[in-house]
């Protein structure tokens, strides 16, 4: 155990041991990487369940590519963002430059790290460190 959280411990008959916030292994285990797969609910879970052109995420949410596939776009974490039909209708087959539309935030491959925080829900300061978020 390398951090141990003092809110909690764990017991036994005889004794109380630390609860372990962060745990060092004493030896490697392989873990593959973990690929997130590229789906309507990962790209809502990605931005948030927010329209990637207005902000909003109290309408109903559609998702929208980018680059419109008639022109040339892909089905790709790179073009594909949260859009409340509104937005997604007014956009139509347009870039966002053509429709004079300003996109609030680029669309980007999430790592499985991210996808952590949001099953965790808050994640812990202490972990930060060993998930390479600091």
């Amino acid at each position: 155990m390398v951090i141990d959280d003092s809110r909690k411990s764990i017991r036994s008959v005889n004794y109380t041991y630390p609860w372990p916030s962060v745990i060092r292994l004493s030896r490697f285990v392989n873990v593959p990487y973990k690929k997130v797969v590229l789906s309507r609910k990962n790209i809502l879970r990605r931005d948030a369940y927010k329209c990637g052109y207005c902000g909003r995420g109290d309408l109903q949410l559609t998702i929208d590519h980018v680059i419109p596939k008639a022109k040339g776009g892909t089905d790709s974490w790179e073009n594909l963002i949260t859009a409340c039909t509104l937005c997604n209708n007014k956009k139509g087959d347009r870039t966002p430059d053509e429709a004079k539309m300003l996109l609030l935030n680029r669309p980007f491959k999430p790592s499985h790290i991210m996808f952590i925080k949001n099953v965790v829900g808050k994640l812990d300061e202490k972990w930060k460190p060993y998930l390479y978020l600091s």
